[in-house]
């Protein structure tokens, strides 16, 4: 058991809660709690760490002990969290990895594609969100936030496992790779001329989604093939990043099932 907060394995737990360069130079992420420990691909998980009190959960330990895993002090887990109120449970990850094909698999691609998104809060619910409304994966610039960063994957509510994602140069690069596969693009815009729910998304889409403070760059929109809006009442000029997402991704899930 581990006791000591000077154990090698702690400090590095604590350093991969803290600092994307250390999760991407080691390939590996953080995640807490039963219901990311649950539905972990078991391909991925490099070793669990459970609290000394929850390891007498013979129901949990069962699927525990098929895996590399080792128990902890109470006191030292805490320190090891990222989270005021430990579950007791954390599973130390392998960074996925996905190619533009992954995305791009389908007849009819359904894809979000974010630039320079930085709340973690907002990537993880567009994650979790875009899971729900059957997207095919999610493409970020490079300086949106890292999606292993432990507030995104717990806002993610598990979306993480299942929803292929890949980082790219900017939204502009990947105008050739969606015209090679039929993809249409619509930008969430102020300057859109029409609103959202009169295009046609039953064909290859992608929504571009830009900052929560300024939106997409002048460079995004200008490369979209379409700029749509979503109408607004009252003194409204924008919504949140993840909300006008969840919007856009459900009307075309509404148009497709349809």
């Amino acid at each position: 058991m581990i006791t000591s907060l000077n154990n090698e394995q702690v400090k590095n737990i604590i350093q991969l809660n803290q600092k994307t360069k250390a999760r991407k130079k080691q390939g590996l992420f953080v995640a807490e709690g039963r219901k990311m420990f649950a539905e972990a691909p078991r391909d991925w998980i490099s070793r669990v760490y459970v609290t000394e009190s929850l390891s007498e959960d013979e129901e949990l330990m069962e699927h525990v002990r098929e895996l590399p895993y080792e128990i902890v002090a109470d006191g030292v887990f805490r320190q090891m969290s990222d989270t005021l109120t430990p579950q007791g449970i954390l599973t130390v990850l392998k960074t996925p990895s996905y190619t533009l094909e992954d995305i791009f698999r389908k007849e009819h691609p359904f894809v979000m594609v974010l630039e320079d998104l930085q709340d973690p809060g907002n990537a993880g619910t567009i994650f979790r969100t875009g899971e729900g409304a059957g997207v095919d994966g999610i493409l970020l610039t490079k300086t949106c936030v890292d999606v292993t960063n432990p507030k995104v994957i717990r806002s993610t509510m598990g979306s993480v496992y299942r929803m292929p994602f890949l980082y790219v140069e900017d939204v502009v690069s990947l105008k050739e790779s969606f015209c090679e596969k039929n993809i249409r693009t619509y930008a969430a815009h102020l300057k859109g001329k029409n609103f959202y729910d009169g295009e046609d998304y039953r064909g290859g889409t992608a929504f571009l989604i830009g900052n929560e403070g300024n939106g997409l760059s002048e460079e995004a929109a200008s490369a979209a093939d379409c700029l749509i809006k979503i109408p607004m009442c009252g003194r409204v000029e924008s919504l949140n990043a993840a909300m006008a997402a969840g919007i856009l991704m459900y009307e075309a899930a509404r148009q497709r099932r349809n």
